[in-house]
């Protein structure tokens, strides 16, 4: 795998990380400053909402470092990240399309480039 898709993968298993952190501890305290659309007095209420998606996030997290750090054989490393990959992208665009545009740069633009890494990209022998 090049040294460009890793970093890539990388980067978005961290943004995913981030977002768990943020939707399942910091949703009452940093949310209101995010996501300032957002009724306040809503926050309390859509808690347990929040931490169920920042669990989901944490899933495509665990799955991007799965393949990144624990996976020896090239091909299956390769398919694993282009699945999860993949649900990162398709999370992002229908967010884009359903909650906030800024969604499609966040989450769907890092997965598709790192897809694009893993098909253009001459892997590295290492």
């Amino acid at each position: 795998m090049h040294i460009v898709s890793k970093i890539l993968i990388g980067l978005v298993a961290l943004i995913h990380t981030y977002i768990l952190v943020f939707e399942m501890f910091l949703w009452e305290s940093r949310g209101p400053k995010v996501f300032s659309d957002f009724p306040v007095d809503l926050f309390a209420p859509t808690k347990v909402m929040a931490a169920n998606q920042g669990l989901y996030n944490g899933f495509l997290a665990a799955g991007l470092f799965w393949a990144l750090l624990l996976i020896k054989d090239t091909t299956w490393k390769r398919n694993v990240s282009y699945f999860f990959l993949g649900c990162v992208a398709v999370a992002g665009i229908y967010g884009a399309m359903t909650a906030s545009v800024n969604i499609i740069y966040v989450q769907a633009v890092p997965a598709i480039l790192a897809i694009l890494s893993l098909m253009f990209l001459k892997p590295n022998k290492s």
